[in-house]
């Protein structure tokens, strides 16, 4: 099954539980990708005692997963793309949900 996330929030724990959802459908062969958007676009980095979020993120990345960020949202905060969130635009975000079978949002 294809899978699409939108991840909206930088919240500790609700980040580090859409990578673990996604690294676990990749375990589970599923074709994966998330799109960052809004302050999720601030996830690569972040970390915390308890949900370590950019360590989720790489696991996804290793696992093969696809990641998208907004790049209006990245621009509102000063901020570039990087080679595992690559700078995008709402219409990959649109793709994103056509190639999808199944869309969640965190």
């Amino acid at each position: 099954m294809k899978l699409g996330i939108i991840l909206e929030t930088k919240e500790y724990e609700k980040a580090w539980n859409a990578f673990r959802f996604a690294v676990t459908a990749k375990k589970n062969k599923h074709e994966v990708k998330v799109f960052l958007m809004g302050e999720a676009v601030e996830c690569e980095g972040l970390t915390h005692e308890k949900y370590n979020v950019d360590e989720q993120l790489k696991k996804f990345t290793e696992e093969g997963g696809e990641i998208l960020a907004c790049g209006t949202c990245l621009k509102s905060r000063q901020l570039d793309g990087s080679e595992a969130c690559p700078i995008s635009t709402m219409i990959d975000c649109v793709n994103m949900v056509e190639w999808a079978d199944k869309t969640v949002t965190f």
